[in-house]
């Protein structure tokens, strides 16, 4: 027969064992506000998070905020995009990507393509792996970006806005499944 001071033993190991596991996992899937996302939108909550992969490897980890927004019109309502790159990219290649992708939201104008590949060009660092990117859409004005926390730049386009988001979140978006991780939390 086996003593009492066995299965106390084995329950007690069973709850260390588990948890803090089970907390460690719950607080690296529950992500948090960053600072300036928490000064821009006070009432953000986390809505969806998703990890951009190509052939296998690991490109960047997206997390969308926002206090409410409708997956159907993303553009009418203030939220906050963050993306923590894995990888190292060159500011000028990030914002021909970038171009490319928006033409999927809708027609672009040569004239607009030009200005718009400029204005991302000057606007887009080169990043290293763990740079953080915060892009915080304000609906009718346009963008505002913090670079690692820090306020970087803005582009006073609500258009431009609405086109760059597109690349996440709008319906032709390349990447379907990151969208929809993302939008997990939004109504329809």
């Amino acid at each position: 027969m086996m003593d009492y001071r066995f299965w106390i033993a084995l329950a007690l190991c069973a709850t260390t064992l588990t948890g803090p596991q089970a907390q460690a996992q719950t607080a690296a899937t529950t992500p948090m506000i960053a600072a300036e996302v928490k000064a821009e939108l006070p009432d953000a909550r986390a809505l969806g998070t998703s990890r951009m992969r190509f052939f296998g490897i690991d490109l960047y980890d997206a997390k969308l905020f926002a206090p409410a927004l409708k997956r159907s019109d993303y553009a009418a309502a203030p939220f906050a995009l963050e993306i923590v790159y894995l990888r190292s990219f060159d500011g000028p290649a990030i914002a021909e990507r970038s171009l490319k992708e928006m033409r999927r939201v809708g027609s672009i104008s040569p004239d607009k393509e030009k200005t718009w590949l400029q204005t991302m060009r000057q606007t887009f660092p080169n990043v290293k792996s763990g740079d953080r990117i915060t892009a915080i859409h304000k609906p009718d004005v346009g963008i505002r970006f913090f670079v690692n926390g820090m306020a970087h730049a803005s582009i006073n386009d609500p258009e431009f806005s609405r086109y760059f988001f597109g690349i996440w979140l709008g319906p032709n978006t390349s990447e379907p499944k990151m969208r929809s991780d993302l939008l997990a939390g939004a109504s329809d």
